[in-house]
């Protein structure tokens, strides 16, 4: 019989053994503070990378920047005696133009309707119906040089319920041309309902056969 304790056992066979089971790890509360450091290994390594990154983008911008110059400083070509580089920020804030000022306040008074509303108190509608009631209610010129007036809404009632609606004259029938007769509507044109063409046909054989003479 072996034994297998493990005790001076050369034969290299381990032994599994429960794990030990700890629990929670006590914190000594008796002085009321953090007693550990806090670790500035990582802030650094944050600090570093983010001072590495900043870097590194403001290199990559300045030579994208360069690029671009460079390459709108080709497709311009070199400066002649009709052109010279200029540096705005020299310029300044440039005055406008009194003349294009004066335009621009016609156009800004003088814009197309419709317009943005700036009330709100519906003075438009209000405005517009004050001028149609002077119209319906009032005497005024429709055409002065033809002697056309127009009279109150309520005058025109009255006139219409004494005398009545205007009737449209009679359509003037243009003379006929040569060959031509003047139709002659002997019945109705239709007693209500359209025939079809079997029923025109059926209709025009009965009709040929009512005016045949009958065989003596």
């Amino acid at each position: 019989m072996h034994s297998n304790n493990g005790e001076g056992n050369g034969s290299g066979h381990g032994i599994w053994q429960e794990p030990e089971e700890r629990g929670p790890e006590e914190i000594d509360a008796s002085k009321g503070f953090e007693q550990t450091d806090v670790r500035v290994t990582g802030i650094v390594v944050f600090l570093g990378s983010l001072a590495f990154f900043v870097v590194v983008t403001a290199f990559l911008c300045y030579g994208i920047g360069k690029v671009i110059n460079s390459e709108l400083n080709r497709e311009d070509g070199p400066n002649t005696k009709w052109t010279k580089t200029a540096d705005l920020r020299d310029l300044g804030n440039l005055p406008n133009n009194p003349e294009l000022q004066n335009k621009v306040a016609v156009l800004a008074h003088g814009f197309p309707s419709p317009r943005v509303q700036t009330d709100d108190g519906n003075e438009d509608t209000a405005e517009l119906h004050a001028r149609e009631d002077l119209l319906l209610n009032n005497y005024s010129w429709a055409d002065r040089s033809k002697g056309k007036v127009r009279i109150p809404i309520e005058r025109a009632m009255e006139l219409i319920a004494q005398r009545g609606l205007p009737v449209a004259p009679a359509v003037q029938q243009a003379p006929l041309m040569a060959g031509d007769q003047q139709p002659q509507v002997t019945g109705p044109l239709t007693n209500g309902f359209a025939r079809t063409s079997y029923e025109l046909e059926q209709a025009r054989i009965r009709a040929a056969e009512e005016a045949r003479p009958e065989p003596k």
